[in-house]
């Protein structure tokens, strides 16, 4: 990574970290100072490109542009003779507090005052004050931003005068007093004896920080554009600082090569149909029927409209994923070196047990390739890809480059554990009264969290992903205690689509390996003994009885969006949750100290 002015390198990241946590409008801080990384007009050297058809079709549709193409970020050739690769970073912030503090010996109350200065009063790196001493300085961890994405310093001068007409130019402290850090112990003073608690510029309504001015200085200069937010402190290295907005797909064999093959054994009937309802009125032939069995009507007339030059009915990108995963009867994919995707499906005698007897399939996916594209970012508050995988076209996400024509991506390659759910279990239980009536207080919980979230478009997902969500999560902890993967390096999956069916694929691959040892494979081997310890691990929590107890709608506790679940029992890294966390609780799972009667494993142990 290259400062602006320089060709020598700053810094290093993985490749895979700049599509989740240092992309383009991110912050990172470098041993002397703190930069913003730069949009992609400014990456520079050879990119190798990504193909998925598929995932490609679903970001051109959602930025709206015709043609699109991904890349992975750049990277070092580690050749000195070569030309330089990398990506710009601009500094940010331009304000820095000298590290050596002031005390006043005379203040019962030890108030630590450093000298607030800009960029363009440092000399080589450093600060001169009054005495000629040179101190030492760090870009101050406070900032201003909006909630779309836009960025910039905080005009210091009005802001500890409030007003925008002061003149006053004297030098700046800021005064600390304690050492706890906490915004409400600090004053912004000038040596006017005017100042100003931080703590004002703090919360949603919030004016002190003036109006937001549009910008954009990880694009580059006059790369502004009108905004109507108000600006808000933002705290640079704080976890809302940067949500990178990313889609990702699992590749799937072209074509799904399965169905091709049962069609063709059945073309002589199946040619004549008209509509997926002549599909289903020819199935019911004893020569269609053995051929075509493990597959839905719709996944064979998606088949027959690709014969004859129709699109068919588009598919969102969980539903693809779950029909090809339900389709791996035997195997699924080619088992090479090279592939991209290889199932087979563990025979049930191997995991046969009465805790698992609505559980249908499970499916050991060998060898499996995720691709991962990032759009756009936002701040504040973070944006999810909707339960089928499908990012919202509505969201206000902010730009990563100037003009769009490409994306930064990154392929996974690794192994996963497909666990395929009873639908009719599924829905029945999802349809009992007692459920229905549970699940009316998550929706309230929900509807509060919305009511303070109201530019969010997330939707109440539904009691089958809410159970199925804190299924996963219970057996992520089960898992990793022994496959030889941290939990936080297991991916998670849900698949809810009412039409289609249920399942939980928990996945784990690397961008630079060709592909994993085999320990998720190995653990999925003992699925069952998996699932049951992941049962009893939900029964009881640590935090109970008020964590089995707790209710959605308690605005104390403001968890709107948890029902029996905390740190103690489901919520795990959010580098392994699609959902950041969100949506979870385990008196859907296994009965608890609640003793709600809504789970769905009755027979849990």
């Amino acid at each position: 990574m290259a400062n602006r002015n320089t060709s020598r390198p700053h810094g290093q990241t993985r490749r895979s970290q700049i599509i989740t946590t240092f992309g383009p409008g991110s912050m990172m801080d470098l041993p002397d100072h703190s930069v913003l990384i730069g949009g992609l007009d400014h990456w520079t050297g050879d990119k190798q490109e990504i193909v998925e058809p598929r995932l490609l079709e679903k970001l051109e549709k959602t930025l709206d542009l015709g043609q699109l193409q991904m890349f992975a970020p750049p990277h070092d050739l580690g050749d000195p003779t070569q030309p330089k690769t990398g990506i710009v970073a601009w500094q940010f912030p331009e304000w820095f507090i000298t590290q050596d503090a002031i005390v006043d010996p005379d203040e019962k109350s030890k108030i630590r005052s450093r000298r607030l200065v800009h960029r363009s009063a440092l000399t080589s790196g450093r600060f001169i004050d009054d005495n000629r001493k040179r101190q030492n300085v760090v870009p101050i961890r406070f900032v201003r931003a909006c909630r779309n994405g836009h960025i910039g310093d905080i005009d210091w001068y009005p802001f500890v005068h409030e007003s925008l007409d002061s003149e006053c130019k004297r030098p700046l402290w800021i005064d600390e007093l304690d050492t706890s850090g906490d915004i409400s112990s600090i004053i912004v003073r000038c040596e006017c004896t005017k100042d100003r608690p931080l703590k004002e510029a703090v919360g949603y309504v919030s004016k002190a920080l003036g109006k937001c001015d549009g910008g954009r200085p990880w694009l580059g200069p006059y790369a502004n554009e009108r905004c109507d937010q108000i600006s808000r402190l933002l705290i640079r290295t704080a976890s809302n600082a940067y949500f990178s907005q990313k889609m990702s797909v699992i590749s799937l064999p072209k074509r799904n090569e399965t169905v091709s093959k049962a069609v063709d054994q059945a073309w002589q009937f199946l040619e004549i149909a008209q509509s997926i309802e002549d599909v289903g009125y020819e199935r019911r032939r004893t020569q269609v029927k053995s051929v075509i069995e493990d597959f839905t009507d719709e996944e064979i007339w998606g088949e027959i409209e690709a014969r004859r030059g129709g699109t068919g009915t588009e598919k969102s990108v969980k539903q693809a994923e779950i029909e090809t995963l339900v389709a791996a009867k035997d195997g699924l994919g080619n088992d090479k070196p090279d592939g991209d995707f290889f199932a087979r499906a563990l025979p049930r005698a191997h995991w046969d047990q009465p805790w698992m007897k609505d559980i249908v399939r499970v499916v050991l996916v060998h060898r499996l390739r995720e691709v991962v594209a990032q759009i756009g970012f936002t701040r504040f508050e973070a944006s999810t890809p909707d339960i089928e995988g499908e990012l919202d076209i509505g969201v206000n996400r902010a730009a990563i480059a100037r003009e769009m024509s490409w994306v930064p991506a990154i392929e996974n390659r690794g192994e996963g554990v497909f666990i395929q759910f009873s639908k009719n279990a599924v829905d029945s239980w999802a349809a009992r009264s007692d459920v229905q009536a549970y699940g009316r207080k998550l929706l309230n919980g929900f509807d509060v969290w919305k009511d303070e979230h109201t530019t969010s478009k997330r939707e109440f997902p539904g009691l089958p992903f809410i159970m199925l969500h804190s299924f996963s999560h219970l057996l992520v902890t089960s898992m990793s205690l022994e496959c030889g993967y941290p939990a936080s390096s297991i991916r998670e999956r849900i698949y809810a689509i009412p039409e289609i069916g249920y399942g939980v694929l928990l996945y784990t691959g690397s961008p630079d390996a060709e592909g994993t040892l085999g320990g998720l494979i190995q653990s999925g081997r003992k699925i069952h003994d998996h699932t049951r310890q992941a049962l009893e691990y939900g029964e009881l929590c640590s935090n109970d009885p008020v964590c089995a107890n707790h209710d959605p709608e308690n605005a104390h506790e403001r968890r709107f969006l948890h029902g029996a679940a905390c740190h103690g029992c489901l919520l795990i890294s959010e580098t392994s949750c699609e959902q950041f966390n969100d949506y979870l609780d385990r008196n859907l799972v296994v009965p608890t100290l609640e003793g709600a009667g809504v789970e769905f494993f009755i027979d849990g142990s």
